[in-house]
């Protein structure tokens, strides 16, 4: 089993994929996602998100003034700000 992962953008849709595991800083602090976790709607701090697919690829994004959503194995990032930087 594998996260839908979208991370989104104000301008753009920036990776929508599968991943394993994703990492994202809010301002509660960073908290990580894998399958199975449970319902979290969180205030996204600036900062990285760190994505693992499930093929061990990483991507990394810079991502500022949005907030995340995971659900049902789904997460969803809109970020006001974001890049991908690796």
């Amino acid at each position: 089993m594998a996260l839908a992962v979208s991370l989104v953008s104000a301008e753009a849709e920036l990776w929508t994929g599968e991943a394993s595991l994703v990492v994202a800083k809010t301002v509660e602090g960073e908290i990580g996602f894998m399958t199975g976790h449970e319902p979290v709607l969180a205030i996204l701090a600036e900062g990285q998100v760190r994505i693992t697919t499930t093929d061990g690829e990483r991507v990394v994004a810079n991502a500022q003034d949005g907030f995340l959503s995971i659900e049902d194995d789904e997460l969803t990032i809109v970020a006001g700000n974001a890049a991908i930087v690796a």
